[in-house]
């Protein structure tokens, strides 16, 4: 008898995306994503800054949004011009509510790595974190009210 191989086991990345951008639409608030930037990710390239980019995906700043399994993608406008955005969902790095801050954030994807369709090298690389942790979440760039000088921090919810 031949032993077959377990398919791999499917990335919980988009679904959490998807919960957590249908929870900020439904309590009104503005659900912006932190990106990972590297040659994968299309988007606007004079808005990067430290190899990341925050993009507001509510329904009000884009035009056909794409939240798949695989991809987001939307039409934006970035200074009066539209442009089409792509990002594998291996790119983001958080999703939060831009009035409070409250998300989720997800690990980067390692240097080298070019889109997947699974999330088994971040499954790896997952483990507890505790309060007295030093390492904190990736803060997302952009402009927010909670901190002075307008970046929205994000919250640990425990």
């Amino acid at each position: 008898m031949s032993q077959q191989a377990e398919p791999p086991v499917p990335s919980t990345r988009p679904y959490l995306i998807r919960a957590l951008y249908e929870w900020c639409s439904e309590n009104g608030f503005s659900p912006y994503i932190a990106v990972h930037v590297d040659a994968s990710v299309q988007v606007p390239m004079e808005f990067v800054r430290n190899g990341e980019i925050v993009l507001n995906v509510s329904m009000e700043a884009t035009k056909d949004l794409h939240l798949g399994n695989e991809y987001i993608s939307f039409k934006a406008r970035f200074g009066g011009v539209s442009r089409e955005i792509v990002v594998p969902i291996t790119h983001v790095i958080a999703i939060y509510a831009r009035e409070n801050g409250q998300g989720m954030a997800f690990p980067a994807p390692a240097p080298a790595q070019a889109p997947a369709t699974g999330d088994a090298a971040t499954a790896s690389s997952l483990r507890a974190v505790t309060p007295d942790d030093e390492a904190a979440p990736p803060e997302p760039s952009g402009d927010g009210p909670n901190r002075p000088g307008g970046r929205p921090q994000l919250k640990r919810v425990k």
